[in-house]
């Protein structure tokens, strides 16, 4: 039980996190009451608890040899956080103190003024500059599940397919691939949550330290970011969150869930807005053949890494798992859910799965 005392402090952080989270989420909520969705962020909460409370599990196998659990821990609860100190020492005193216009030209006032003119002042070519907004959004959102596929063939193929590390190591190629996607996952959670956290600051007035954010992730953000996201914590800590507690199903499932909730939700969405002609409901942005392009890409998406990872597997109970994903990903996509489907989509096309390949 040795990897449980361990992995304590990467406990603690997560469980903090997600009490920060809860202490923006009501301050959020109190200001921006039309504009902050309250039940994406309580949501939040729980995956970052979650979260914190699954990680000794994920090296229950390394407890012969901790040096790897020991090693993640290490560069999660240290080595992540000192790197994002010193980012935020160097634009203070570096930055910040050397330019002092430079934090008027920060302020959250302007950013917002250029978010919203992005957003809105150009009418006529509105629906493509929607487009590549949604473009760039799609990208980072495909970002984590493209790392993590990359991690688990390398590990599993290479490290030790090919270069035999397994022998000098102790551990496969599966448990080296745990290793390196959580460690590289987690600690890409918090650096998001940093982010998060100084974006959101000006709700305080004396401990607002927006302007510490460098320029570069400033026009990044503005460029793929929804009004709405403005005034609420942005959509990849929830989307790894909750791709946290799925991480002990079979690789195959698991990659199924991560791709159909990145390609799945960006074909919808961006073959909707590029030639959707026909919008439903009435009322809504979504279109017909977003829903069409969503099911099928999930359906063919999911059926890469079932029949890649899970080869042992029927080619039946493949397609009916596939399908079942796919069935619940229209579901959500048709319904105007309160919670944001980066949340909803993993975690209930995760379930769908699971019951197929546990009872079929």
């Amino acid at each position: 039980m040795g990897f449980i005392i361990i992995t304590i402090p990467v406990v603690i952080i997560f469980i903090i996190n997600g009490l920060a989270h809860l202490f923006y989420a009501f301050k959020l909520n109190k200001l921006f009451p039309e504009m902050h969705n309250f039940y994406n962020t309580i949501l939040t909460v729980g995956l970052w608890i979650i979260g914190g409370l699954v990680y000794p599990f994920y090296f229950i196998s390394h407890d012969d040899s901790l040096l790897f659990p020991i090693l993640s821990v290490i560069f999660i609860s240290l080595f992540t956080p000192c790197l994002i100190g010193l980012v935020l020492l160097y634009q203070n005193h570096y930055v910040i103190k050397r330019n002092p216009e430079v934090k008027e030209q920060r302020e959250i006032k302007k950013y917002i003024e250029k978010c919203q003119k992005r957003l809105n002042g150009r009418t006529k070519d509105a629906k493509k500059v929607i487009f590549r907004i949604d473009l760039k959004r799609k990208s980072l959102h495909l970002f984590p599940a493209a790392v993590i596929i990359g991690l688990w063939i390398y590990s599993v193929s290479i490290w030790e397919g090919l270069l035999n590390q397994h022998l000098i190591w102790g551990i496969n190629g599966q448990e080296y691939a745990t290793f390196l996607i959580i460690t590289a996952g987690y600690s890409g959670i918090l650096v998001f949550a940093a982010l998060d956290y100084l974006r959101l600051s000006y709700i305080f007035e004396s401990y607002n330290y927006f302007h510490l954010i460098p320029d570069n992730v400033l026009d990044l953000l503005s460029r793929s970011m929804k009004e709405k996201e403005l005034y609420e914590f942005t959509k990849p800590v929830a989307l790894v969150l909750a791709f946290a507690p799925l991480f002990f199903l079979p690789f195959g499932i698991f990659s199924s869930i991560a791709l159909i909730s990145t390609i799945g939700d960006g074909a919808a969405s961006l073959i909707g807005l590029k030639f959707g002609k026909i919008n439903f409901p009435k009322n809504s942005p979504k279109t017909i053949i977003g829903y069409v392009a969503g099911f099928v890409s999930s359906f063919l998406i999911a059926l890469l890494p079932l029949t890649l990872f899970q080869s042992n597997m029927a080619l039946p109970k493949i397609l009916i798992m596939a399908l079942v994903a796919s069935f619940i990903f229209l579901f959500i996509d048709l319904n105007p859910l309160k919670v944001d489907d980066n949340i909803l989509n993993p975690l209930f096309c995760g379930m769908g799965m699971v019951l197929v390949y546990l009872f079929l």
